[in-house]
């Protein structure tokens, strides 16, 4: 904008001084001109004209001087006064600017690049506004699916709770499976009241690192059998494919809680009875990690905003395995922090998470 600024003055003080000479050079030929039909004709003293165009011989310094300053300053008001109008014209847009609409800026031709660039400004935050409404009501609408479902559990647990006090004859058994239905619905309530603290400190605190050499291969096979039991319930299955011992500098805790979070989106949303493929391959450079499953194709619509904060695939948030819509944000944001990435895929009843990571000793190269 700097440049276009500059070309711009250098444009306006370029027909000042063009015009001061123009001005000058016109003077000049006209006195000529005068000078050569003055000269057609004999005069006498005792003419009129002659007397007049003799004091204007004599004087001709002095009214020169004078048409040339006058001429100079005429010249002066209209240069500063178009620069002027220009800067009416800015500051109207930046006025625009500030309260940004549909409508787009219109400045004069002279100004077509600054429009452009203040129209770019313009959709950059009509873009910047929208996302974050969007952003605020999935925040409000997750806040509404969380009050509700911390009502649902801890209602539970009241129920069950009272009924073991009031009816002491219950069988051993029918305390057993009540207790065991309340320790369910509290671990739920202690589940979603954790999901209320991810959201505060994914909103108010900045992630930082501690790095170390962390065998990736290693922690992706301790994950999966963690999931065992889990995997069981819905009669899943891995299927693994892991080159040995690879080694990446990573903060182990944040690549945990990504690779968790991966896996445990896949089990949730597979469908029963399918296999879950964990893929670890090494590069040149990087390592790549895939987790595939077969569960409900993602719409492209839904895939392109599946990393955004607070989004959630299921609008009718489920009481079992719906979380706050944050778990792939921030395994984004760490994957980045990291120097990595994360890509989503999904066709044909397929969804696969690819996860690029730099090997170890080669994120500052």
């Amino acid at each position: 904008m700097r440049r276009r600024h500059s070309q711009l003055s250098k444009q306006i003080l370029m027909q000042y001084i063009l015009s001061v000479l123009g001005m000058i050079a016109g003077l000049a030929l006209l006195f000529f001109i005068g000078w050569l039909v003055c000269r057609l004709f004999i005069w006498q003293a005792y003419d009129p004209l002659y007397r007049f165009l003799k004091a204007m011989q004599d004087t001709v310094a002095i009214w020169g001087t004078t048409l040339i300053i006058l001429g100079m300053f005429l010249l002066a008001y209209r240069s500063i006064s178009k620069p002027l109008e220009y800067l009416d014209e800015v500051i109207e847009a930046a006025e625009q600017l500030a309260h940004p609409d549909e409508n787009p800026i219109r400045l004069s031709v002279p100004l077509e690049g600054v429009q452009d660039e203040l129209n770019m400004v313009r959709e950059g935050a009509l873009r910047s506004a929208m996302y974050e409404r969007e952003a605020e009501q999935r925040k409000n609408d997750l806040i509404v699916y969380l009050a509700h479902d911390l009502k649902t559990p801890l209602t539970s647990v009241i129920g069950y709770l009272t009924l073991l006090r009031d009816e002491p004859q219950l069988s051993p058994d029918m305390r057993a499976k009540y207790t065991g239905i309340a320790l369910d619905k509290a671990e739920r309530l202690e589940t979603l009241i954790n999901e209320f603290f991810e959201i505060t400190r994914f909103s108010l605190s900045q992630m930082t690192l501690q790095e170390e050499q962390v065998n990736l291969t290693r922690l992706l096979e301790q994950l999966t059998y963690e999931f065992q039991p889990a995997l069981r319930e819905k009669d899943l299955t891995w299927e693994i494919s892991m080159e040995h011992d690879v080694l990446v500098s990573c903060d182990s805790d944040k690549i945990q809680r990504v690779f968790d979070n991966l896996l445990r989106n896949a089990v949730n949303y597979s469908y029963p009875n399918t296999p879950i493929r964990v893929t670890l391959e090494k590069g040149a450079d990087t390592v790549a990690v895939t987790v595939e499953n077969q569960g409900q194709t993602i719409p492209p619509d839904k895939l392109d905003r599946i990393f955004e904060q607070f989004f959630r695939l299921d609008s009718a948030r489920s009481s079992t395995s719906g979380g706050a819509g944050l778990g792939l944000a921030i395994a984004k944001e760490i994957l980045e922090l990291h120097g990595g990435s994360i890509q989503a895929r999904s066709a044909d009843e397929r969804v696969s998470f690819r996860v690029l990571l730099p090997l170890a000793g080669q994120k500052d190269r």
